[in-house]
């Protein structure tokens, strides 16, 4: 694995061309909290499981839960 300064000035170009056509954390974080929002706004089942908290693909809600509680956090809810 090389180091960016032991790298060639046409192999540093072309890696940040690479890279500027990928999504990055932000831009796909953003991604999902519009994707929840839509659902949410079109009042759909899984856009109202996500509002309310709950587990949205169907897990078990009668004991365990407490994982989907945790990733439907409001950081995801938009």
């Amino acid at each position: 694995m090389a180091k960016v300064g032991g790298l060639a000035s046409k192999q540093i170009l072309d890696l940040t061309a690479e890279l500027s056509n990928m999504n990055i954390e932000n831009d796909l974080r953003r991604q999902v909290r519009e994707n929840i929002k839509r659902l949410r706004d079109m009042g759909s089942y899984r856009g109202r499981r996500h509002a309310m908290g709950l587990p949205v693909r169907g897990q078990r809600t009668r004991t365990q839960n407490t994982t989907a509680n945790k990733l439907n956090k409001i950081d995801r809810r938009g």
